[in-house]
């Protein structure tokens, strides 16, 4: 018997190691197998069913960072204010939805095309407004409201249309933080109109739907035109330049700047709830920009995912470092902001460089972002959450990294550019070729100009008209503001039976109503 045992034991070892063996003889015999990027590339329909399901995950990744934004706009401002706060981060979503999906998305995109990974191989439409090889807007009337899709493009554009929207949201929802606490909420709903049909799909239709700006290469030798994987000047640069815009109307909370002009702390409520939604937004992040390759096939998404959370560590890790230097204290708001900060910043060349870039990147927008919210602060503009910084600031930096950090190693012909200078390589920094690399610089450069002049100029336009038309402005009362916006704008509290005054509030309240409108004027 256990002679039996011990037969049975070897026979199974011997049948084991037959096994094991087996793979090393053939690799023996055969070349060691290597992956191959370019292979992955799909050819028939199954890679782009793929793609597709790709670009529909990253969306619903996207879309579920509004509920980040809602909770770090909410946890940072005041509890009196927090369900109006909450609220225009949902309102904007529908708002600005129904802007893009009527008209915005035909501006922005009705000349586009993407052969060859996911069956959006034809454009729907062609330039509205243009002159040779200068477009400026485009148009599609079967792009209007979905209204009339080839069934052959119909998965791909409706695919690609849910992507965008997500990614046009989160420039709509940027100005909710830097406006908070005192945005009358009828007002807040033109501009999530706007914002989806004209604001965000002009600087769109220069960029990524093919416009002038995209093709600075081809038309003056500038690199590859302007650059943008995912969207560090296209979102949060152009979301950031309408925060400023709408703050600068706006003018400060009643409070924040004492007589001398020094600003007082007007602590948010709840200081957890922004810091899980800074984690939700981490999360979010990885579809904002790995699925950005619009191809799970495009293996290149593996770069941009891990350079994002790279970036966003270094972030954090930069801004608690700062921060505590500055202060001598963790500030978990800075904090999170320093982590959204090297997220925004990396999202622009996150394809494009390599991992110990994304950490020099996310290091520098860190202390960016600190410094920046004490020069708006300083300059008597009144951020509550640090929008300006954290979007406008870092969204420009990121931008910039593009044409410094990028290797040349990916994106040959982006922006379907066919230069002499740009046969061989693909997007180029000066870091790796001076020459290629200024051109690119140059090319971010006008970009983020462009940004900061003319759609900063738009906003503030907005902003101004509307305030002027709207009877008593598009600021909340005085007296609302005081109250908290909650009762008067929503008719309902975030806390049902928490009067949530802070010691400021209790003083001004206590002053006649004239007194108290001169108080407010003289905090504008």
């Amino acid at each position: 018997m256990l002679r039996s045992r011990k037969a049975q034991l070897f026979a199974g070892l011997l049948v084991m190691g037959a096994v094991l063996a087996s793979p090393a003889v053939a690799l023996a015999q055969d070349d060691v197998p290597t992956f191959d990027p370019a292979a992955a590339v799909p050819v028939g329909g199954d890679g782009f069913g793929l793609n597709l399901l790709w670009i529909i995950v990253g969306a619903a990744l996207v879309i579920f960072m509004q509920a980040g934004f809602a909770m770090v706009e909410t946890g940072f401002c005041r509890a009196k204010h927090a369900a109006h706060v909450v609220t225009t981060n949902l309102a904007i979503f529908g708002l600005g939805f129904v802007g893009f999906f009527v008209i915005g998305f035909s501006l922005m995109f009705g000349g586009y095309s993407y052969a060859g990974y996911f069956g959006f191989d034809e454009a729907l439409g062609g330039p509205l407004i243009g002159f040779g090889d200068w477009n400026f807007l485009w148009f599609s009337t079967d792009a209007v409201a979905l209204n009339n899709i080839p069934d052959v493009l119909l998965p791909a554009v409706a695919a690609f249309f849910l992507y965008m929207v997500a990614f046009m949201d989160t420039t709509a929802t940027i100005p909710t933080g830097s406006m908070a606490e005192r945005w009358k909420f009828t007002s807040f709903m033109w501009w999530g109109l706007f914002c989806g049909a004209v604001y965000y799909p002009l600087y769109g239709a220069w960029t990524w739907g093919g416009g002038w700006l995209s093709q600075l290469g081809n038309n003056v030798g500038l690199g590859f035109g302007y650059v943008d994987f995912a969207g560090s000047g296209i979102v949060h640069a152009t979301g950031g330049a309408a925060a400023l815009a709408g703050a600068l109307v706006l003018g400060p909370r009643i409070g924040k700047f004492g007589k001398d002009g020094k600003a007082r702390a007007l602590p948010g409520h709840n200081i957890p709830m922004a810091l899980l939604g800074g984690f939700i937004l981490l999360f979010g992040w990885f579809g904002f920009n790995a699925a950005s390759t619009f191809a799970a096939t495009d293996v290149r998404f593996t770069v941009a995912a891990v350079n994002t959370g790279i970036a966003a560590a270094t972030g954090l890790v930069a801004s608690m470092v700062w921060i505590m230097k500055r202060t001598g204290k963790p500030d978990p708001g800075m904090i999170t902001n320093g982590m959204l900060a090297g997220l925004v910043a990396i999202t622009a060349p996150c394809a494009f460089v390599d991992p110990w870039a994304a950490a020099v990147i996310g290091l520098i927008a860190g202390v960016l972002v600190i410094e920046a919210v004490f020069f708006v602060e300083k300059r008597g503009i009144d951020d509550p959450v640090g929008a300006v910084a954290v979007h406008g600031v870092c969204g420009t930096f990121g931008a910039l990294c593009v044409g410094i950090f990028a290797t040349g190693e990916y994106g040959a012909l982006w922006n379907v550019t066919e230069t002499d200078a740009t046969a061989e390589t693909g997007v180029t920094g000066i870091l790796y070729d001076p020459s290629l690399g200024l051109q690119q610089l140059i090319a971010q450069l006008i970009g983020v100009l462009v940004i900061w002049t003319v759609m900063f100029g738009i906003a503030y336009g907005f902003f101004r008209i509307q305030n002027s038309l709207t009877k008593g402005g598009i600021r909340s009362s005085v007296e609302d503001e005081l109250t908290g916006l909650d009762y008067p704008e929503m008719g309902v509290a975030a806390y049902p039976g928490d009067v949530a005054y802070s010691l400021q509030d209790i003083v001004i309240e206590q002053l006649p109503k004239a007194q108290q409108e001169e108080v407010a004027a003289g905090g504008r």
